[in-house]
C-alpha cells in the first residue's frame, strides 16, 4: 500500500437555528491529469447540504463522487426512504461508491445534529465537536 496523503478539508455544520451547511476544498490528487476537475466544487457531488435532511463534505476519488452524485445521494435516501443519516452513508459509501470502484468517504450531520464519518479506505482524518463540547479526533477506524 502507498502512503499517499490527499489534501482535502471538508466540513459540516447545523447552526442554532436548524440550518445545515456543508464545505469542502480540496488539494487534489497526486500527478493528477491536467484539467482534471475533482468532485468538491460540484453540489451534489463532493458537497451538498438541504435542511430537510442533511449536510454532507466528502473525499476520496472524485470521478466516483460525481458518477455517483455521493452527497446528495445520501440525503435523497434519508428524505424518500425516511432511513437515517449512518443508514444512508453506510449504503452509499460502502455498497455503492465500492461496487464502482470508488474509494473515500464523508463526514456528515443530519438536521437532529446526529453525525457520521463513514470511509471505505483504512484511514481518513477526521474530527468533530458537539455543541456539548465534546471533541472527536480520530485517522483510522478505531
Amino acid at each position: 500500500m502507498s502512503n499517499e496523503k490527499f489534501g482535502t478539508v471538508g466540513c459540516a455544520a447545523l447552526d442554532q437555528d436548524g440550518n445545515l451547511a456543508a464545505g469542502t476544498s480540496t488539494g487534489g490528487m497526486t500527478n493528477k491529469k491536467y484539467g482534471r476537475i475533482g468532485d468538491s466544487p460540484i453540489i451534489g457531488a463532493g458537497t451538498y447540504a438541504n435542511n430537510k435532511t442533511c449536510a454532507i463534505s466528502a473525499t476520496g476519488h472524485g470521478e466516483y463522487f460525481i458518477r455517483g452524485v455521493v452527497a446528495y445521494d445520501i440525503s435523497a435516501l434519508m428524505e424518500y426512504q425516511g432511513i437515517s443519516l449512518e443508514q444512508a452513508a453506510k449504503r452509499v459509501i460502502q455498497k455503492k461508491l465500492t461496487d464502482m470502484g470508488g474509494t473515500g468517504g464523508i463526514i456528515g450531520i443530519d438536521n437532529k445534529g446526529n453525525m457520521v464519518m463513514e470511509f471505505n479506505t483504512p484511514g481518513m482524518f477526521r474530527a468533530s465537536k458537539t455543541m456539548k463540547g465534546e471533541t472527536l479526533i480520530k485517522m483510522y477506524e478505531d
